[in-house]
């Protein structure tokens, strides 16, 4: 722990809260050696599917240093993106992540906030942002940091937040006092999510079998959706939230403050009927400031037809 900045690093995570994180850790840059193996027997497995960028930058993955030279400090963040979204029946469903603005620039234009206010505390601090664009590992430097255990679906759990959480990363080349938490599992004997997987996508061994994944089927993938899989998607047209549907850790979460998150009104409002019929121009127009550009039309309509 760094000798001399423990105020420092306090008014960091007050100015994170301020900024409307709910979560704030701070922790020494190192290489993750543990994960190493982890990582490459996914990779090995096939797992990532048609994810090939996961296999590149191998080693910036284990150690962010290589993406910042001179990293002293990893601060990471977290905000709640949850709403109550239940569709009706016959409504298309979207992953609560992807219910209102595109999370990537709502947490970056924070993170370069709180970049600013470090810099105003210590001049010539050089640093980056991350947000699930680049080869941090997020969540494994989130647990380092306390705020929460990686469960069995893969997901950051936190206690009194759930998993509901999209996580940031600012990594700067400044010392700070860091935080130090023995990581503590408290999945237990939970196999929930599991048991509730439609496409056994969750291994025993904690790893996601991306190429069974409806939330990659319906996203990332740019082929066809297998028979066997396109069955088990339902309604689901962007996404999946099954696994964090049934954790028993997001039982009592509560709705986020954010209000770049608020459901868009078509996503609340569109009939499968509507959706079915929007043309690739209505649905740039829609979703111009939405994660659901991902999929890309052509994506977006296979997921329609496929369910």
């Amino acid at each position: 722990m760094m000798a001399g900045k423990p105020e420092l690093s306090l008014k960091i995570k007050d100015k994170a809260a301020g900024l409307g994180f709910d979560l704030c850790g701070i922790v020494s840059v190192r290489p993750l050696h543990e994960h190493r193996e982890e990582i490459g027997k996914w990779l090995e497995k096939g797992y990532h599917a048609g994810m090939t960028y996961m296999s590149r930058h191998y080693e910036k993955r284990i150690d962010p240093s290589l993406l910042v030279p001179g990293a002293r400090s990893l601060i990471v963040v977290a905000m709640n993106y949850y709403h109550e979204y239940n569709p009706e029946d016959d409504k298309p469903v979207f992953s609560k992540y992807a219910l209102g603005q595109d999370y990537h620039k709502v947490l970056k234009d924070r993170l370069y906030s709180l970049l600013d206010f470090i810099r105003g505390k210590i001049p010539g601090t050089e640093g980056r942002t991350f947000v699930d664009t680049a080869p941090v590992l997020e969540k494994a430097w989130a647990a380092k940091a306390g705020l929460g255990w990686i469960g069995r679906n893969s997901m950051l759990i936190n206690r009194d937040k759930g998993s509901y959480i999209f996580l940031g990363v600012l990594l700067i080349n400044a010392p700070l006092e860091y935080d130090r938490h023995s990581l503590k599992d408290y999945c237990g004997s939970c196999r929930k999510c599991i048991d509730a997987c439609p496409t056994g996508a969750i291994m025993e061994n904690r790893m996601i079998d991306s190429n069974k994944c409806l939330s990659y089927l319906t996203i990332e993938n740019k082929g066809k959706i297998p028979q066997e899989y396109a069955e088990k998607t339902g309604n689901r047209i962007f996404g999946c939230d099954i696994c964090q549907e049934v954790c028993p850790w997001n039982n009592k979460v509560k709705e986020t403050t954010i209000k770049e998150f608020d459901p868009l009104p078509e996503i609340l409002n569109y009939t499968t009927e509507q959706w079915r019929n929007i043309s690739e121009e209505e649905y740039h127009s829609i979703f111009k400031d939405s994660a659901v550009l991902r999929a890309g039309y052509r994506g977006f309509m296979r997921n329609l037809i496929s369910g």
